[in-house]
């Protein structure tokens, strides 16, 4: 195949992927829907009633039994089939979002990984959250993040292919190093998974205010505990934090020293990737410590997301950096994508 045949190949992969990402996202919200007609106890937090019956005739003992909740089998059966198709579709779209990653690098001259330019590390970034959700869909019960993710990555997409698309282009020369692999690598996964973690977080504080105003209903009803949310979210950031640091303690700093003859220069980009790994850390030093557990750590994690996306957003647009190799908004762009 030609490098023209690649690119097309790649272009035509991740509008299809977005389109299947769509579908998955209106199986879920169909499967949610669904959920409303059945009760708690179906669906992702069980939730059973009590009633006191008589147990005995002489003795008079009362006895707390469970209600059998009444369930609409159609209902639930559709819910379950929605729900299926939603993750099958899911499957189908990150294989075919693999195939656009895989078709951009092999379109340039000589082949390259897919991370030259703001378009090519948003499409990488999506991909990653969808395959981690893919990944830890069963270790941690992930079936309530479905719409969200699906939703989020399908966003992604489409500012990537309508505001950040460009030309195939070879690598910049501060970006033609080994290097490259291994530092935005583990950025990526590292970015992927706060991010999943970040959208738990989020969760939970939204659901824990909710209990607090004493309402509870639609789709916060049916995402776990904040006890359990809490847990998911620390663990996932607990991963996601050592790989951090790899890509930006480590990594990094010696794709600088190669690059510019420095390890640390102070540049905007590493500065705010430095914020991001101090309120990550604080986040997690926080969950360990008894009396900031739950919102106080959650509200760190938040600010951690929030810098890490400005880094990546922000820094690259907006703020003149060493990392950055930009004509101006608007007009072809290749960022370096060094976290």
């Amino acid at each position: 195949m030609t490098n023209a045949s690649w690119e097309t190949l790649s272009n035509q992969a991740i509008a299809v992927c977005g389109v299947v990402y769509f579908l998955a996202l209106l199986s879920h919200l169909i499967e949610w829907s669904a959920l409303r007609k059945l009760p708690l106890s179906v669906g992702s937090v069980p939730v059973a009633a009590t009633r006191t019956s008589s147990a005995g005739a002489a003795g008079g003992s009362t006895t707390a039994v469970l209600d059998e909740p009444e369930v609409d089998e159609d209902a639930e059966r559709r819910t379950n089939l929605f729900g299926r198709l939603g993750l099958l579709l899911t499957v189908i779209a990150v294989a075919v979002h693999l195939v656009g990653l895989v078709g951009r690098g092999m379109a340039a001259d000589p082949n390259r990984v897919p991370w030259g330019n703001m378009y090519e590390f948003t499409i990488s970034g999506s991909f990653c959250v969808a395959l981690l959700y893919l990944v830890l869909y069963r270790k941690f019960s992930l079936a309530w993040m479905a719409p969200i993710v699906t939703g989020l990555v399908l966003v992604l997409l489409m500012v990537a292919v309508i505001w950040l698309h460009d030309e195939v282009a070879p690598l910049s020369e501060a970006l033609n190093s080994p290097w490259l692999v291994i530092h935005v690598v583990s950025a990526v996964i590292a970015t992927g998974a706060f991010t999943l973690g970040g959208i738990g977080v989020l969760l939970f504080l939204l659901k824990e205010r909710t209990e607090k105003r004493g309402k509870s209903g639609g789709y916060l009803a049916r995402v776990p505990s904040t006890a359990t949310l809490d847990r998911v979210s620390y663990r996932i950031h607990a991963f996601a934090f050592p790989v951090w640091t790899f890509a930006v303690l480590i990594t990094g700093p010696i794709w600088a020293h190669q690059a510019w003859a420095a390890y640390w220069s102070w540049d905007p980009k590493e500065v705010w990737a430095f914020i991001t790994w101090v309120l990550y850390a604080g986040y997690l030093h926080a969950r360990a410590t008894a009396g900031w557990k739950g919102r106080n750590a959650s509200i760190l994690a938040l600010l951690g997301m929030a810098t890490l996306w400005f880094s990546f957003i922000g820094v690259n647009f907006f703020i003149t950096s060493d990392h950055s190799y930009a004509e101006g908004l608007g007009q072809s762009t290749v960022v370096s994508t060094r976290l």
